[in-house]
């Protein structure tokens, strides 16, 4: 069945960094797009950031482009997130997916900006 295994999240001040990793099981990672999404408090899930399957193609939300980058490694089967300049609205979990709803998708990883 489909795992998807998030990590790397944590609390960081503004203007700080964090990468996320998410590690895929039981489905042919290399042949799939992979999304990364979002949930804010009190808020529904949100699109972030995608990836092509041989990763030379990414797309952002508005909100993260410029300080999020999407990346894969189809060997590890592994799926990251590299964010700076961390702003206090990124607040969220974070949760790696198969598609760019959320619908099947990781336990996510909590990633916290505050001072």
């Amino acid at each position: 069945q489909v795992q998807l295994v998030e990590s790397g999240g944590g609390l960081v001040q503004p203007g700080g960094s964090l990468r996320l990793s998410c590690v895929a099981s039981g489905f042919s990672f290399a042949s799939s797009w992979m999304y990364w999404v979002r949930q804010a408090p009190g808020k529904g899930l949100a699109f972030v950031a995608a990836i092509y399957r041989d990763g030379m193609v990414q797309t952002y939300a508005d909100s993260v482009k410029g300080r999020f980058t999407i990346s894969r490694d189809n060997v590890k089967n592994t799926l990251y997130l590299q964010m700076d300049s961390l702003k206090s609205h990124d607040t969220a979990v974070y949760y790696c997916s198969k598609d760019r709803q959320g619908v099947t998708r990781g336990q996510g990883t909590q990633v916290t900006v505050s001072s």
